[in-house]
C-alpha cells in the first residue's frame, strides 16, 4: 500500500530555516549515513525543539520527494498556516511601519512564487496575498524555492482578489499595479506610505477587474526584443524600487 505524506519541506537550507521558524514540524527524515556538515546542525536543532527525525534509505526519500532534490532531508508539516488579511494589517502596525503588501494575481508557477516569497521577505514585506482559484498554493517546491522563507512570511488567501483591493483602500492603502501599458514608469511613481502592489499572472497580467480597482498603474521600461519579464523578476525590480524609496535598512 503507497504510504501518504503530509506537506513537506525539502532540503538542507530549507529544513534550518524550518527549524529556526518554530512552526510545528511533525517529523525529519534524513538519509542513513548523512551526519556531517549542515545535516549537523539539523540534527542538533531538531534535538534542541524536540522533533522526532527518522533515518531512511535514500530510496525513500526519492520516492517521498516531490522536488526531486531533496539533499538527504525532508521535514513532514501541517499544511501551510495560511493567516487573514487582517492578522497582515496588524502585523505592519505592530511593527510601527507603513504596511508593504503584495498582492499576486493567479501565479500559477511553484517556482515564480517561491522565488517571489524570498525576494519579498528579505525586503521586509509585511505579508502576501494569493487568490484560492488559479493560482499554486504553498507546497514543497514553493518552500524549496524560497529557501525556507515561506516559514516566515504571512500569506494569505482568499476568495476574491477585487473584494479584498476595496478592503485594503478601506484601511488607507493605495493599490499600484503592474501593467506593460502603463504610462508611468516605476521609478517615477510614490511607493511610500501604506501600500499594495499588484503583480499579475505569468501569461495574462492582471485581471481587468484587478486592474481597474487599482489606484495607479506602473511599468518597468523595456528595451529589447523580448517586451515582459518573469513574473518574480518583475515583482524583485518593483519591491527593491519601494524598499529605496521607503528607506527600509
Amino acid at each position: 500500500m503507497q504510504e501518504i505524506y503530509d506537506d513537506q519541506v525539502e532540503g538542507r537550507n530549507a529544513v534550518i530555516e524550518l527549524l529556526n521558524s518554530g512552526r510545528d514540524i511533525n517529523k525529519i527524515y534524513v538519509q542513513s549515513g548523512e551526519k556531517h556538515g549542515s545535516i549537523n546542525k539539523i540534527l542538533g536543532i531538531a534535538r534542541k525543539n524536540k522533533v522526532v527525525v527518522t533515518e531512511v534509505e535514500k530510496s525513500k526519500l526519492d520516492f517521498m520527494s516531490k522536488t526531486h532534490n531533496h539533499q538527504g532531508v525532508i521535514a513532514t508539516v501541517p499544511p501551510f498556516d495560511y493567516c487573514e488579511v487582517e492578522d497582515i494589517l496588524e502585523y505592519a502596525k505592530s511593527k510601527n511601519e507603513d504596511c508593504f503588501i503584495l498582492i499576486l494575481d493567479g501565479i500559477e508557477d511553484p517556482h515564480n512564487l517561491g522565488s517571489i516569497i524570498r525576494t519579498a521577505e528579505t525586503a521586509g514585506v509585511h505579508g502576501i496575498i494569493i487568490p484560492k482559484r488559479r493560482s499554486v498554493t504553498v507546497n514543497s517546491t514553493v518552500n524549496k524555492v524560497s529557501a525556507g522563507a515561506a516559514s516566515y512570511m504571512k500569506i494569505a488567501r482568499v476568495n476574491n482578489i477585487t473584494e479584498t483591493i476595496k478592503k485594503l483602500k478601506d484601511n488607507g492603502l493605495w493599490i499600484i499595479g503592474t501593467d506593460g501599458e502603463a504610462k508611468t514608469l516605476y521609478y517615477n511613481e510614490n511607493l511610500k506610505g501604506d501600500i499594495a502592489i499588484v503583480i499579475g499572472s505569468e501569461g495574462y497580467g492582471m485581471s481587468r477587474l484587478v486592474k481597474e480597482n487599482t489606484d495607479m498603474l506602473v511599468k518597468i521600461p523595456m528595451k529589447g526584443q523580448i517586451t515582459s519579464l518573469n513574473a518574480s523578476v518583475s515583482a524583485g525590480i518593483i519591491i527593491y524600487e519601494a524598499v529605496k524609496q521607503r528607506g527600509i535598512e
